[in-house]
């Protein structure tokens, strides 16, 4: 017995209609005019792209919770202000920048969403860059940009913890706001597995 195709592309077309309108927009966008050639042809580069590189579906999705968002991004909004003043002084400054360190963080989650928002976020602020980014091990590289000792290293490490936890609280599901109890590194419990 087989199901009615009719409401399965009905669904696909209602999830990839924004991301086909997304496209056209773009489309027009870098030609920097607009026209109807280029509205037709955005359409048609838009649907060449959907149908010949799709993209393997988002499970889940995002759960926004308003205090917890709002938190986040007062604390992104902190230290992309303080992060910028800090690097400007870095370079203006006569001794300069004396040492960076590529720093390496253990993660509690591996959701693809979640690990997204946390890398744009860490990136965004100046003085650090994520270079490298492993789900299954869920580990993050970090470059940083100026650190004085062993100290500021741990303390980067912290921050990028902090970071994850607001990150996973303003978006993550309950399961995921639950493994923050764990340990960096630590796996979850699996229902049904037992404990020796």
């Amino acid at each position: 017995m087989t199901g009615d195709p009719a409401p399965a592309a009905t669904y696909r077309l209602r999830h990839q209609l924004p991301l086909l309108v997304w496209l056209v927009l773009v489309w027009n966008l870098l030609w920097g005019t607009w026209s109807w050639a280029n509205l037709l042809g955005g359409i048609v580069v838009a649907l060449a792209v959907t149908l010949l590189l799709p993209l393997p579906p988002v499970v889940g999705g995002a759960r926004v919770r308003p205090v917890a968002l709002v938190r986040f991004l007062s604390y992104f909004v902190v230290d992309l202000v303080s992060s910028g003043a800090l690097v400007a002084w870095q370079t203006v400054r006569p001794s300069g920048i004396d040492r960076s360190a590529i720093v390496t963080v253990q993660l509690r989650t591996d959701s693809d969403l979640l690990l997204t928002i946390l890398a744009e976020s860490l990136t965004l602020v100046p003085g650090s860059m994520v270079i490298d980014l492993d789900r299954e091990r869920r580990t993050l590289g970090l470059h940083i940009l100026h650190v004085s000792n062993e100290d500021d290293v741990e303390r980067q490490r912290a921050s990028v913890l902090a970071q994850e936890e607001r990150v996973v609280r303003a978006f993550g599901s309950p399961d995921e706001i639950a493994a923050l109890g764990l340990a960096p590194g630590e796996e979850p419990a699996r229902a049904g597995r037992r404990t020796p």
